[in-house]
């Protein structure tokens, strides 16, 4: 049985999609099988892996709103070790086209349910809402990942995630829990994202990664490439960081 993770948070900008593709190259990298999935339209993660989906028929939306092939159809080999489900602006309407369906909200868990023992690991990256397609990458989820940005206004949404987190799992996956909270895009130097990552920890303790995602370009360069940035520049301290990050996820036995 994979471990399947969700990587959410309702605020844009926060480092979701760099996180999922660069963790999930790194668990590629150490061997560990593992499905990347496309859950948010703009389908950054499928172009941040060299996939363009835009004319693709089998997608996260067709997987979840019109599909009667196999899921297995729809998985994409990308790397050694590491598959995609893509995803394209059709996705988008989703939410819209769910509705009718009964337990909707259990989508996603239903498709991804033979596909369990094929993988280690399955990420899943989430839109910036709280919307319907945000629920189903919870639902379909054991565990989530939060990327926060160290600024003040990153860390006050912070609280309505995790409400909206005890809410799912009350009433539709008792099985979810918060593995981690990822401090992203780290200004050095400054005191505001110094006191704001102080903050976190004295608030969630251990559940905060002891390594910090610091702001770099060559994030940006890496996303133009196409590449993760643990194989665009391994030896950066961004690289090195999400490594260790990954090395922690799996330690978390």
């Amino acid at each position: 049985m994979s471990r399947t993770i969700a990587i959410a948070n309702q605020k844009g900008g926060v480092g979701k999609t760099t996180t999922v593709i660069n963790l999930g190259v790194s668990l590629a990298q150490m061997e560990k099988k593992t499905l990347v999935i496309d859950l948010d339209p703009q389908g950054a993660l499928s172009a941040g892996l060299g996939v363009d989906a835009e004319e693709l028929d089998k997608t996260s939306y067709t997987l979840l709103v019109n599909s009667n092939s196999a899921p297995s159809s729809f998985v994409r080999p990308v790397q050694t070790y590491l598959d995609l489900i893509p995803t394209n602006r059709q996705l988008a309407q989703a939410e819209i086209e769910l509705i009718p369906e009964i337990r909707r909200e259990l989508t996603l868990k239903r498709a991804l349910e033979s596909l369990q023992s094929w993988y280690d690991f399955i990420l899943i990256d989430c839109p910036p809402s709280l919307g319907l397609l945000t629920t189903n990458g919870l639902c379909a989820s054991h565990e989530l990942i939060v990327p926060l940005q160290c600024e003040y206004f990153a860390m006050r949404g912070l609280q309505l995630l995790l409400e909206h987190v005890q809410k799912t799992k009350q009433r539709l996956n008792a099985e979810l829990e918060l593995t981690g909270i990822l401090a992203t895009m780290y200004s050095t130097g400054t005191i505001h994202a110094r006191e704001v990552l102080e903050e976190i920890r004295e608030a969630f303790g251990d559940k905060v990664f002891s390594d910090v995602i610091y702001k770099s370009i060559r994030f940006a360069e890496a996303s133009v490439a196409s590449q993760a940035m643990v194989d665009y520049a391994e030896t950066h301290k961004g690289a090195r960081a999400y490594k260790r990050v990954t090395q922690a996820i799996i330690n978390m036995t």
